[in-house]
């Protein structure tokens, strides 16, 4: 009788788990995904891409509800909400205002970072290693950086003596300004500051630093301000002579002259990573926050040209894109 009931046990016990995974195998999960400014396809298909080398396929297993505030920050917190209502199984905020949003709207739906800025100042976890709440995935940005793109101008301009650095003066691109200006004492470059709350104040801040004479321009990223407007930024840079430096990929490609700082596109693709552990259960709690280990120097030598500037040898030797 005990050699009976003993096996009985056992057998439930490994039927249970595939009891439970057919029935998850039918259901259809919901990734919301949340953002200031629309979602470039890149971006969306590189997320696409990392969900389904991970065996989910959209429109099958997992449907995807995108929310974009299209560049008003201020409509964040109703996107959530309807996030929310729409009870979906874990929220993809991409950038720190999204997390903001959807952290203060939710606190038992996962949320994954792609990316956000200073999670633990701003409360959204404990630590890295463990987040402890329902927040987690990647900081995409790393103040430190700042510092070496100011180098950079040095490098393109040995004889530069005064850099502009365009800001939306954001909480995270504050916590840059300590680096740049270490970097600025270092190099014997004077930092000159403009300023940028909207599109409308941008050709006032274009005229500030035309005034000041500056020798080449630091633009930070900013999804709600600045990223919008770099188009407009780098044709500025083209018109006025003005080397243009930024920290995304995507910048450089966009006409600055030069980019340094993680891929963009590789956060939205790493994000799927979070999504998938957590769909499968995984708590958000118990994973770490990733930050970046690879960073890429893009040149674009159309500009350069249009610059009528020649890119040292040796940072083209160190390029991880060279834009032709």
């Amino acid at each position: 009788m005990r050699r009976i009931g003993l096996a009985v046990v056992l057998a439930l016990s490994l039927l249970a788990p595939l009891a439970v995974e057919a029935q998850e195998q039918g259901k259809v999960y919901r990734v919301g995904r949340l953002s200031v400014a629309a979602v470039g396809s890149a971006s969306t298909e590189a997320l696409r891409l990392g969900l389904r080398e991970l065996g989910w396929a959209v429109g099958q297993n997992l449907l995807i509800e995108i929310r974009s505030a299209e560049g008003d920050a201020k409509r964040l917190p109703a996107l959530a909400s309807d996030l929310v209502r729409t009870n979906v199984d874990v929220i993809v905020a991409v950038g720190s205002d999204s997390v903001d949003a959807a952290f203060r709207t939710t606190k038992s739906i996962p949320i994954v970072m792609a990316v956000g800025s200073d999670p633990e100042k701003r409360g959204w976890i404990k630590s890295l290693a463990r987040p402890g709440g329902n927040v987690t995935g990647l900081i995409g940005f790393m103040p430190e950086m700042a510092g070496k793109r100011i180098e950079f101008v040095k490098e393109l301009l040995p004889k530069a003596r005064r850099v502009g650095v365009m800001t939306d003066v954001s909480p995270g691109n504050r916590t840059e300004f300590e680096h740049v200006e270490a970097a600025g004492r270092a190099q014997s470059l004077e930092i000159q500051y403009v300023e940028v709350k909207s599109g409308e104040g941008l050709d006032a801040a274009l005229r500030s630093l035309r005034k000041a004479s500056v020798d080449a321009l630091y633009v930070q990223s900013s999804a709600r301000v600045l990223d919008p407007l770099r188009s407009r930024i780098a044709a500025y840079g083209i018109s006025a002579r003005l080397p243009v430096i930024g920290s995304i990929p995507f910048h450089a490609e966009s006409g600055y002259l030069l980019s340094y700082g993680a891929s963009a596109v590789g956060w939205h693709h790493r994000s799927a990573y979070f999504v998938d552990k957590i769909l499968k259960g995984a708590k958000p709690a118990d994973l770490p926050v990733e930050q970046p280990t690879k960073f890429d120097l893009v040149i674009n030598l159309k500009t350069a040209k249009a610059l009528g500037l020649t890119i040292p040898p040796s940072l083209l030797l160190r390029a991880d894109q060279v834009i032709e």
